[in-house]
């Protein structure tokens, strides 16, 4: 029985060995298109995240900007 295990290993081609090359070039080119796709909607998220914190940061009230703050009045009295 492990003689047949063998043979079967040895006889399986890998997708890669039936693709054509030039379609396997073309599924290469596409990874590689989704990956920098991916990697400019990132960017896009953390740069439209910044600009959004940016304007709430931008449009606070004196109220919620005293409070945030570290500073104690009686400090400096």
């Amino acid at each position: 029985m492990k003689k047949q295990g063998k043979q079967k290993e040895d006889n399986q081609v890998s997708l890669k060995d039936t693709l054509d090359s030039s379609l396997l070039q073309k599924l290469k080119e596409t990874k590689k298109q989704l990956e920098q796709q991916e990697q400019k909607q990132k960017e896009e998220e953390v740069k439209r995240k910044r600009e959004e914190r940016r304007l709430r940061e931008k449009n606070k009230s004196f109220e919620e900007l005293l409070a945030e703050s570290d500073l104690d009045w009686r400090k400096f009295k």
